[in-house]
Formats: structure tokens, sequence, C-alpha cells
């Protein structure tokens, strides 16, 4: 009889212990891709948001016509940059522009959002620009 629940004991015990494992391993996926990785580029033509919504020297959250996140910033008027919004250390997505920087809120990275460049890691590279182009008082994907 001690062996019957030395058995069943190790069995619920193994069980445990992989179920744990690959809860883990599940956290850890939804956590992001590989460090740096990046979508694929929009598709062009696309409108993201119109310029009138960007105000100068800020920034602003948006999609692409294909469900992309990415910012879209006016440093200066009628000049837009546009970048992804998915963190280049584990890929989660960032949070909206506050006060000129855009914070990922998975392990702290900190970017200009003007910019994309980093300005506190642990991401050691900017995020990655986006193509676009301003048509008719909208910003859209080139």
């Amino acid at each position: 009889m001690t062996a019957e629940l030395h058995s069943r004991r190790s069995v619920l015990t193994t069980g445990a212990a992989v179920a744990g494992a690959a809860v883990g391993t599940v956290a850890l996926a939804a956590c992001g891709g590989s460090p740096g990785a990046s979508a694929e580029a929009p598709k062009p033509g696309g409108k993201v948001i119109a310029l009138a919504e960007v105000p100068v020297g800020q920034a602003k959250s948006a999609k692409t016509p294909d469900g992309q996140d990415v910012i879209v910033a006016q440093p200066a008027a009628g000049t837009v940059a546009c970048f992804s919004a998915v963190c280049t250390h584990q890929g989660c997505t960032v949070n909206p522009p506050s006060g000129g920087e855009l914070r990922c809120p998975c392990h702290g990275s900190v970017f200009d959002a003007l910019t994309g460049a980093v300005k506190n890691g642990p991401a050691d590279k900017p995020l990655p620009k986006v193509n676009v182009k301003v048509e008719n008082g909208q910003v859209t994907t080139a």
C-alpha cells in the first residue's frame, strides 16, 4: 500500500510541475517574440490618421489599415514621423504618448515620442520606422 501511495504522490507531483512549467512558458510567450523583433511593413497607401489629429510637437497612437499599432509624430509643422508601437526589448505594445515619452508597460523601457529613440532601457534599439507620407491632409503608409 505504501508503494501505491508513493506512486500516486509521484504522479501528482510530476503532473503539477509539468503544468507549472507549461503556464510559465505561455506567460513568457505572451510577453513577446524575440528581442528586437519587428512587425512586417504595412501595405502602402492606407490611411493611418488625419494630420490635424496630431498636434505639432506631439505624437499620437494609431493603427495602420492592416491593424499594426504605430505612433505618429509631428515634430514640426508638416513634418511627420511614424514608427512601430512594439517595444524592441520583448515585443510588448508601448503605452500611448505621455509627456513626450512612450513607456513600455512590460519592462519599463522609455522611448522618445517624437523620434522613437531609446531614452531608458532595457530596450537598446529604437522603435522601427514606418514609412508614411502626407496626402490631402491624411497620414498614409508609403
